[in-house]
């Protein structure tokens, strides 16, 4: 990776916008620097069909030890990327029935190597509402209150990511009708350095 290079991972829970967020943050970056947005997820499942998987859900009924190294194998992939900007789509954890499980242990920061970390947040009666009337998705309603302990939740997690890493982290907010300004914080934390 080039020395102004930067590679970050974005992170958000379900229903908080991050990837309205991150498309138009990556709008933003392209004028000034080459951006690719990858989502982290997709890129695994990329992996999985050289294996032979024809869906996601073939994906996440094999073993652990067999998804572990499709994230291995998706991380390095990502580490590879040259271009000047990577932003990395992706969830610092996932809700199981065991409890909750990292989407970012520390062997796939190790691999990745990200020199920021950004998680986008908003109101949670704002990500309640958002989550209620999505018709695009299939989401787990939830009420405000379990909504504020993911957040809360997720802010731990993506400190002790920066802390694993050495990556600075920053949290976004995209509260309603300011996804412009959410995506031009972003931009403006990754362009930091360029004006010299």
């Amino acid at each position: 990776m080039a020395e102004n290079n930067k590679r970050a991972v974005i992170v958000g829970i379900p229903g908080v916008g991050k990837t309205t967020v991150i498309t138009r943050a990556a709008e933003m970056l392209n004028e000034k620097r080459k951006t690719t947005v990858v989502v982290f997820g997709t890129v695994m499942f990329e992996e999985a069909k050289k294996m032979g998987l024809k869906s996601r859900d073939e994906m996440r009924r094999m073993p652990v030890e067999e998804q572990r190294r499709l994230q291995e194998m998706a991380a390095q992939r990502i580490a590879e990327m040259r271009d000047s900007i990577v932003l990395i789509d992706t969830h610092l954890f996932i809700n199981t029935a065991e409890g909750y499980y990292p989407g970012l242990p520390m062997r796939l920061l190790n691999i990745m190597k990200p020199t920021n970390m950004i998680m986008v947040a908003a109101d949670a009666n704002e990500i309640a509402e958002r989550r209620r009337t999505d018709q695009t998705r299939q989401r787990d309603i939830a009420s405000a209150e379990n909504i504020q302990k993911e957040l809360d939740i997720s802010r731990v997690m993506v400190s002790s990511c920066s802390i694993l890493t050495g990556a600075p982290f920053a949290i976004i907010m995209n509260n309603d009708g300011q996804v412009d300004e959410a995506a031009a914080n972003i931009a403006k934390i990754l362009l930091v350095g360029d004006e010299k």
